[in-house]
């Protein structure tokens, strides 16, 4: 990728409009129990629902995942913002969040991936949603890995 694609995708990412856009997805997920917005191609997408650190508010984003065995794993690389998302910051004040796949709303328990899980499981999310690459590209912050256990417990 060039600077100034690289620069474009930044500006989309630490911009509102991607906010409003999520915001969308949501509803039509929502709406369609999963129907519409599960998969985009390769990439298949979760609602994760938080509960803001600040407001106790229930928050939801609809976010890329992949599965590791009975765990579900996000990426925390806000479009390669040097911020990390809103999202991630909830889940470190209060790790318990629900997760809606498709029809099926489930409650996780969230955990960063240590080192040996990073190895692992970066060329998998990769090969999941190409655009990681470019995420990690354009930012120097630590991209945190997030396991989503849907077993109730905290394996970290």
């Amino acid at each position: 990728m060039t600077r100034i694609e690289l620069r474009v995708l930044k500006w989309i990412a630490e911009h509102k409009v991607w906010q409003k856009w999520g915001a969308v997805h949501t509803a039509i997920y929502r709406a369609t129990g999963g129907r519409v917005g599960h998969s985009s191609g390769a990439i298949t997408n979760l609602l994760l629902t938080t509960t803001g650190r600040k407001t106790g508010q229930p928050r939801t984003v609809p976010l890329s995942y992949i599965c590791d065995g009975a765990d579900h794993v996000i990426v925390a690389s806000n479009g390669g913002a040097d911020r990390d998302p809103i999202w991630w910051l909830n889940l470190e004040a209060n790790p318990a969040a629900t997760i809606q796949i498709e029809g099926t709303t489930l409650p996780v328990i969230a955990r960063e991936a240590g080192d040996s899980d990073r190895e692992r499981l970066w060329p998998l999310l990769e090969k999941g949603n190409f655009f990681y690459k470019r995420h990690r590209a354009n930012t120097e912050r630590h991209i945190p890995i997030v396991i989503l256990s849907t077993d109730g417990r905290d394996r970290s």
